[in-house]
């Protein structure tokens, strides 16, 4: 099989890890709870196989788009919390559910965002050459929004100790060993070769991220059905919402028609896979923040199924129109 193969054929691949972790964590709960502890290293591993595909030593060109960083940054960290805060209101005044809540629709998603913005035909390489940039803006903002929304019973939970944890292994770690397998590729051909096979990782650690996150928390989203049912309805209003707020930033900013594809991707997609992680480090009264969580994975795969047909025919054309008159005035002027 090649590689383009696999990627054409991610989407069924997920379906499947989805199915199978559903399967094992409904058939033994204590064995898919006990699934839990590999998420960590295995969403490093897959960290590191996407950061492993930006070429760091390459990043002036990638961030070249300064509108486009502009505008991801606007998006994701000044309108997105605004939405949140009154998508929040509809929920009822329960602490564990605003957590999870918060916790995974404040933070934009930093992997599976790639794939599905190359499937809806978006510039996915802005928004790979950005991830790093948008996990560690919102580890500093992540605890201030928290502050904001819930004051000290946040602060009463959420020590520092699971961001410096998430920081270190989920960014530092995978971060560090892209750069220095990108250093191995610039000077031996060994580390060429390593670079290339890495290229298959993604699709395949993905999946198996999905799958473990499945199966360790399909239990007790069972278990707590009647709460996660208030949650689902936010969900899909974010969803909905947020494409449309993002093409109207993509037209103030001038991008053209991927990159502005690219920012509806990235405004939608949430960091739930990231996220996770602080959440099970929480109390054990606060276990339905995960439950939460997880539940927004689920909801949000479906849908990206329907970006994915939706966003391809959202053309720019305010940035078009642009293009056109700047070419007009340059033919004018040489004449």
């Amino acid at each position: 099989m090649r590689r383009e193969q696999l990627e054409e054929n991610q989407i069924g691949l997920y379906a499947v890890a989805l199915a199978v972790g559903m399967g094992l964590g409904l058939w033994n709960s204590s064995f898919g709870a006990s699934l839990e502890y590999l998420i960590s290293p295995v969403l490093a591993l897959l960290l590191y196989s996407m950061f492993a595909q930006i070429p760091f030593l390459q990043l002036r060109e990638a961030f070249a788009n300064k509108r486009f960083t502009a505008a991801l940054l606007l998006v994701n960290f000044i309108i997105v919390p605004i939405v949140v805060w009154l998508l929040s209101l509809f929920l009822p005044e329960h602490p564990p559910l605003l957590l999870g809540v918060y916790l995974v629709l404040l933070t934009p998603c930093i992997d599976y965002v790639v794939v599905f913005t190359h499937l809806g035909r978006g510039n996915a390489r802005l928004v790979l050459a950005s991830t790093p940039l948008l996990l560690l803006t919102q580890m500093l903002l992540l605890p201030v929004y928290l502050w904001l929304f819930m004051g000290e019973q946040a602060a009463q939970v959420m020590s520092a100790e699971p961001f410096l944890e998430a920081f270190l292994v989920l960014i530092v770690f995978p971060l560090g060993l892209a750069l220095s397998t990108e250093f191995w590729a610039k000077r031996q051909r060994s580390g060429a070769i390593w670079l290339e096979v890495t290229a298959w990782f993604p699709v395949p650690f993905m999946a198996v991220t999905l799958l473990l996150v499945v199966a360790s928390q399909i239990g007790r989203i069972e278990e707590y059905l009647p709460v996660v049912e208030q949650v689902v309805p936010v969900y899909i209003a974010f969803m909905a919402i947020m494409p449309f707020l993002a093409r109207l930033i993509a037209y103030a900013f001038r991008l053209d028609t991927q990159a502005g594809r690219a920012l509806v991707f990235s405004a939608g997609t949430r960091n739930s896979l990231v996220v996770l992680p602080l959440a099970l480090a929480l109390p054990d009264g606060w276990i339905l923040a995960s439950v939460v969580i997880v539940t927004q994975t689920l909801v949000e795969l479906i849908g990206e199924l329907i970006y994915i047909r939706l966003v391809p025919s959202i053309n720019f054309q305010e940035s078009k129109s642009l293009e056109i008159s700047k070419a007009f005035s340059k033919k004018k002027g040489a004449g």
